[in-house]
Formats: C-alpha cells, sequence, structure tokens
C-alpha cells in the first residue's frame, strides 16, 4: 500500500512538471501571436493615418475602412464579401424572388467577372449570355482590378435603361459585345409542364418560394394527366439553377425521398456542423426520375443533384456542374450591412464533397452551342417516302381507330423531334425516362 501512494505521488508530481513544461512555450507563442497581431494592427493604423494626411486628395475615412473590410474578405474565397447597407438590402430582396438587374449570378475569377449562369427570362437569357461567359466590361470600362461588387453595381441600373457589356467565350475568337436592356427581374422560382407523359419541374433558383412552386405544380400537372398512373416520370431540371436558400434545396431534396441524408456541413477542423435527414414521402410516389444539370447548377443546386445521385433516386444528365460546395452565412453588421462569410463546406450523403470538382452526370450530354450570328436556317431537309410516289400503292388494311392511333404515334415522334431541336438535353432526359418506364412496365423494375 505504501509503495503504492509513492508511486501515485510520484506520477502526480511528473504530471504537475509536465504540464508546467507543456503550457509554458504554448502561452508563450500564443503571447508572441498576439503580439504579431497588435503590431499589425499598428501597421494598419499607420498607414490609414499616411493616406489621410498625404494621399494626393482627400478620402473619407469611412470609404477606406470600408474598403479594407471589403478586402479581407475577398481575400478569404470568391464567396465571402462586405455588403455595404444597400447590397444586403438587396440580396434580402433576391431571396424573396424579386429585384431589378440584367438577371445574371456572377462571381470572380482571376480578377474577371465569370458568369455562373443566367436565369431564365430574364434580359440576360434573352441576349444568350451562358454560364462560363467572361464580362470583360461594362460600358467599354474595363472590369479586370475591380471588387465583384464595383463591377455588379456596373451592371445595375434602372428598369428600361440599356447597358452593353463585353464577353469573351470559350470558343470564340475575339471577345464581343452585348447589349442588354435592364429589366425589374421577378423569377418565378419553380414551374411545371407536361412532355407527352412526362412532367417536367423547371427549378430556376432556391428563393423561399421554391418548394411551394414546385410541389403546387407538380400536382397541377399530376391532375392534368388525369392522374399519377398517367404519369411515367419526372425530369427535374436544374440547369442554369446558381442556387440559394439551404433549407429550400434540403426541402427539394425531401420532396422525393423516403429516408437517409440529403447534405451534412462542416465547418473549421472538418466538425459536422449540421446533418440534414429525408422524411417520410415522397411526391413522385416511387416515378422514375432524371435530373438534368449544367456548368450554370451551382450550389443548393448541386445539393440537390448530389443527395438524388447517391440515393440512386434519379438519373443525373447533362454536363458537369459548377463546383461550388461551400456553405456562407450572412451576418448582420453595424449600420445595417452585413458580411457574407464562408463557414462550411457541404457533403453529399456518400460523404463527398463537390467543392471545385462539381456533381459529375450519370450520362454526360452536352448541349449543342447556340448560333449567336444567325447563320442557319434551322429548316430540316424534307425526305421523300414510299407514299408521296406517283402511283404508290395506297395502304387500306387499317381500321379507323388503327389510323387514328398510328397519327398520334405520329405527332408524338413530331413533337419529341421538335423538342430534340429547341432542347436537346431535355428531350434525352424525356427519352430516358420513357425507357425507365416502359422497362418497368415490362416487369425489369428500374435501377
Amino acid at each position: 500500500m505504501k509503495t503504492l501512494a509513492i508511486a501515485v505521488g510520484s506520477g502526480t508530481i511528473l504530471g504537475l512538471l509536465l504540464t508546467t513544461q507543456i503550457a509554458g512555450p504554448l502561452i508563450a507563442q500564443e503571447a508572441a501571436a498576439n503580439q504579431s497581431v497588435y503590431q499589425q494592427l499598428d501597421l494598419f493604423g499607420d498607414v490609414f493615418n499616411r493616406i489621410r494626411s498625404d494621399y494626393v486628395e482627400e478620402v473619407e475615412p469611412s470609404d477606406l475602412i470600408e474598403a479594407a473590410i471589403n478586402g479581407m474578405l475577398s481575400s478569404l474565397d470568391p464567396h465571402s464579401s462586405y455588403l455595404s447597407a444597400e447590397a444586403a438590402a438587396d440580396m434580402r430582396v433576391q431571396t424573396q424572388g424579386e429585384f431589378g438587374g440584367l438577371g445574371i449570378e456572377v462571381t470572380q475569377e482571376d480578377g474577371w467577372v465569370k458568369v455562373i449562369s443566367p436565369m431564365d427570362g430574364t434580359p440576360a437569357d434573352a441576349a444568350g449570355i451562358m454560364a462560363g461567359d467572361y464580362i470583360t466590361a461594362v460600358n467599354g470600362e474595363n472590369l479586370m482590378g475591380m471588387t465583384l461588387d464595383q463591377a455588379v453595381t456596373l451592371l445595375k441600373g434602372p428598369a428600361g435603361s440599356e447597358v452593353t457589356i463585353t464577353i469573351a467565350r470559350e470558343g470564340e475568337s475575339e471577345p464581343f459585345d452585348v447589349v442588354l436592356v435592364r429589366d425589374m427581374i421577378e423569377l418565378t422560382a419553380a414551374r411545371a409542364r407536361l412532355e407527352g407523359s412526362t412532367v417536367v419541374l423547371r427549378i430556376t433558383t432556391f428563393s423561399d418560394q421554391t418548394y411551394d412552386q414546385m410541389s403546387a405544380g407538380l400536382a397541377a400537372q399530376i391532375d392534368a394527366a388525369g392522374g399519377i398512373d398517367k404519369v411515367n416520370g419526372i425530369v427535374l431540371d436544374l440547369r442554369n439553377n446558381p442556387g440559394g436558400l439551404l433549407n429550400q434545396a434540403v426541402m427539394v431534396s425531401d420532396a422525393f425521398l423516403d429516408a437517409g441524408e440529403i447534405v451534412s456541413t462542416r465547418g473549421r477542423d472538418n466538425v459536422v456542423s449540421d446533418r440534414f435527414n429525408a422524411t417520410p414521402g415522397d411526391l413522385a410516389q416511387g416515378l422514375p426520375m432524371v435530373v438534368l444539370v449544367n456548368g450554370g447548377s451551382a450550389s443548393a443546386s448541386e445539393i440537390v443533384a448530389g443527395a438524388l445521385q447517391d440515393h440512386h433516386r434519379g438519373v443525373v444528365v447533362g454536363t458537369q456542374s459548377f463546383g461550388k460546395g461551400s456553405v456562407q452565412t450572412l451576418m448582420p453588421l453595424q449600420g445595417d450591412a452585413a458580411m457574407r462569410l464562408t463557414t462550411a463546406l457541404y457533403y453529399t450523403p456518400s460523404g463527398r464533397s463537390i467543392q471545385a470538382l462539381g456533381i459529375s452526370p450519370d450520362i454526360v450530354v452536352p448541349q449543342p452551342l447556340p448560333v449567336r450570328d444567325g447563320d442557319g436556317s434551322g429548316v430540316v431537309e424534307e425526305r421523300v417516302h414510299e407514299a408521296d410516289l406517283r402511283g404508290a400503292f395506297s395502304n387500306n388494311s387499317l381500321t379507323e381507330d388503327e389510323l387514328q392511333q398510328l397519327q398520334a404515334e405520329r405527332d408524338r415522334a413530331d413533337a419529341a423531334a421538335q423538342l430534340r431541336a429547341e432542347d436537346y438535353q431535355l428531350a434525352y432526359a424525356v427519352d430516358i425516362i420513357r425507357g425507365l418506364s416502359t422497362l418497368a412496365q415490362s416487369g425489369g423494375g428500374t435501377p
């Protein structure tokens, strides 16, 4: 017993010695780090005062402070930034689905303004602006060296006013100008329509209206088709959707999943901040699904596509998505300003981060590039058939009902051909749904 007490006592003494030996250097390191920070802040104050006293023109101190804050945040990553009171108010309005401008979601890359995606039904969309385009100038003013907020300020303006932007596009030998008229952008977050027996759900943004509009649109189209048993599948179109609210992405994913993780977010030191799981209930009642994505599908769009892909709930079709796998938190600051700060990365149910990688489609289907200069008439060559030949035998073997059925099949084929000419990726998605539906009806099940 005495020996044990001595051993324990010795351990305690050694423990105290070790703690002292370890803690001492750590405290010294922390003190040195704090001293370095104070020195840097002194340096900032010195530069600030020199500018105020010696710069060639008088500068507002508040402008200098704001520029310093913006520079500090924008140096972190492309999505962290300082928002003035006006910019913060604009962002809050955008999440409600209505704002003024051109309808372009942009980011900054290597000093240039890059288009994430044009928004449906906006001046940018009508003018043919494409995801991946670089905006190099606005009304002849070069954007290189500007902050993203400064560039966006040049792009914005009163509804009805005209602006000329210079576009650099991959595949074009020279930059070209596009003239747009600014408008009041009133986005419909989600809308639905029937393509034959397939419901196409188009989601343009993840605002606070998205889930309600999507679910109402889906229900209306199921009714229009004559019931769920008359629908062969769902195409969820997320192309050129720049993202938006995380909770809406979770709700849209949950709409088609019965169980399992939808997305998790991890903050500093890779610690899980939040984990979102699906609840029972599938609005599509297990119907086959195809998810359309492209290079303009970002952030919340990629959360939805990744969740449905990982759970094998939908076939992802299109081209590689944008690859924005970070979460930004809008933090209010004094004076109604705000700070948009990247606070976490998000991970799909399988644990993969799509940051800078994007969602890889299960089936890669490029969209043919539109003809910008108007070349090509789009006229389809008419071929001569047997029935067109003079004196050809007619076919009188079909009944009236069979003739009507044949005509209906021809009409469907013509509609499919027209859709393929208008939107090749969507036509491909509808064809996949038709094939999956046929496979399920024949007893083969769905993948």
